[in-house]
C-alpha cells in the first residue's frame, strides 16, 4: 500500500511540474509573440496607431488558463496588430463577431480596402479549426454582464457605473468579484481610460481624463458577491 501511494504521489508530482513547465513555455511563446508584434509595430507606417488600439493592460502569463491552447492563440494571434485583449473585454455573444471581424481584417480583407491590406501585410490569420478553438476560449472567459433590469442601475452610482463601463466593454455584474477586489479593478480600468484618453458622454462625468470612481466602487461593492464564493 506504501508503494502504491508513493508511486500516486509521484505521479501527481510529475504532472504538476508537467503542467508548470507548459504553463511556463506558452507564457514566454505569448512574451516571444508580444515582442515580435512591437518589432513589426516599429517598423510599419503604421505601427503607431496599431499600437493605440487597446491600452497594454494584460500579459500572456495573465491570460485565464495560461497553459492552454486557446490562451497561446490567443496571443499568437491578437498581438499582431494590437495589445493583448483580455477576454472580459466582450461578453460571449459579442465575441463571435469580434472574432469574425478581426480574422476579416487578418486576412486583408477589412472595411478599409487596400490600406487594410498594406497594415496587414506580414499578418497570419488563424485556420478554421483555430477560429473555432479561440471563439471557445475567449466565450469560456468572456465579460459577465450585469441584469439590464438590475434595481441598482436605476440609482445614480448604478447610471454612473453603466456609462463609464459601457465605454469599453459590456457593463460588468458585480458578483463577479468580491468587495476587497473591486477597488483595485476599477483602478485599473480608470488607468486604461486614461490611457486611450477615452473618457465621454454626459458633460457632468467627462475628464480629462481623469474620473471620480468613488460612487462606482461603492455600487460594485454593495452587489459584489461574498468572499470565496463562486
Amino acid at each position: 500500500m506504501r508503494a502504491v501511494a508513493h508511486e500516486s504521489s509521484r505521479a501527481a508530482l510529475l504532472c504538476g511540474v508537467v503542467l508548470c513547465v507548459a504553463s511556463y513555455a506558452n507564457a514566454a511563446e505569448g512574451v516571444s509573440e508580444l515582442a515580435r508584434a512591437r518589432q513589426m509595430w516599429s517598423q510599419s507606417p503604421h505601427g503607431r496607431m496599431l499600437e493605440r488600439i487597446l491600452p497594454p493592460a494584460i500579459t500572456p502569463a495573465d491570460l485565464p488558463e495560461p497553459q492552454s491552447e486557446g490562451a497561446r492563440l490567443t496571443a499568437r494571434y491578437c498581438v499582431q496588430c494590437h495589445h493583448l485583449p483580455n477576454p472580459q473585454m466582450h461578453t460571449a455573444q459579442k465575441w463571435t463577431g469580434v472574432v469574425e471581424r478581426m480574422v476579416w481584417r487578418m486576412q486583408g480583407k477589412g472595411n478599409l480596402g487596400a490600406l487594410m491590406k498594406e497594415m496587414m501585410a506580414g499578418v497570419q490569420a488563424p485556420a478554421e479549426d483555430e477560429i473555432a478553438l479561440l471563439n471557445r476560449y475567449l466565450q469560456k472567459h468572456s465579460q459577465k454582464e450585469i441584469d439590464p433590469a438590475h434595481p441598482g442601475l436605476r440609482t445614480e452610482a448604478g447610471k454612473m457605473f453603466s456609462l463609464a463601463c459601457s465605454q469599453c466593454h459590456a457593463a460588468p455584474d458585480p458578483r463577479q468579484h468580491t468587495r476587497r477586489e473591486w477597488p483595485a479593478i476599477v483602478e485599473r480600468m480608470k488607468q486604461h481610460m486614461g490611457w486611450a484618453n477615452t473618457v465621454v458622454g454626459s458633460p457632468e462625468l467627462r475628464t480629462t481624463p481623469e474620473l471620480n470612481t468613488e460612487a462606482i466602487v461603492q455600487f460594485l461593492q454593495r452587489y459584489a458577491r461574498e468572499s470565496g464564493g463562486g
